[in-house]
């Protein structure tokens, strides 16, 4: 991968690639793998990107769908890329796993289902229902619905009311 690509085109996005990395990984260690494994799977189809829609929606979906690929594959037990470290500026600037409350969302938020995990990330970083609805592929009508029941959930399980 070019420094240049990494520069214009997934550094400006790594808040994104963070936030649903982390919303997928439990340790420093499983983020770090998939970060990687993102920015590759950015860098590699590239050429995919059609321009129907924004950049930053295409790196959504396709760090999505790239962190529920590896979820299952590690779910199945099987090895599936080797660990790098971080950029030292990205590990820097991010240091994902020290903020407690922050943590607590994050622990409610992985008890949620993967779907709705990419949803609530969506929701938090201000994308309209349409937007969370063509990266998830699903209807804008039923985003607002999902939104709701999801934090609700989220709610009863910061308060401790569910496990």
């Amino acid at each position: 991968m070019s420094s240049d690509f990494y520069q214009s085109s997934i550094l400006p996005y790594a808040a994104i690639v963070i936030k649903i990395c982390r919303a997928y990984t439990n340790t420093q260690e499983d983020f770090e793998d998939y970060y990687q494994e993102v920015c590759l799977q950015i860098w590699k189809s590239r050429d995919n990107f059609r321009g129907q829609s924004e950049w930053s929606t295409w790196v959504y979906r396709l760090s999505l769908n790239v962190c529920l690929t590896l979820l299952r594959k590690k779910k199945n037990n099987r090895q599936y890329f080797a660990s790098d470290s971080l950029p030292e500026t990205l590990l820097e600037d991010s240091q994902v796993f020290t903020d407690e409350s922050l943590n607590q969302l994050y622990g409610a938020i992985k008890q949620l289902s993967e779907i709705d995990r990419g949803v609530i990330l969506l929701y938090l970083e201000e994308r309209s229902y349409k937007q969370i609805a063509d990266i998830i592929g699903t209807n804008p009508n039923n985003i607002g619905v999902r939104i709701k029941r999801i934090k609700e959930r989220l709610k009863n399980l910061l308060d401790g009311k569910v496990n």
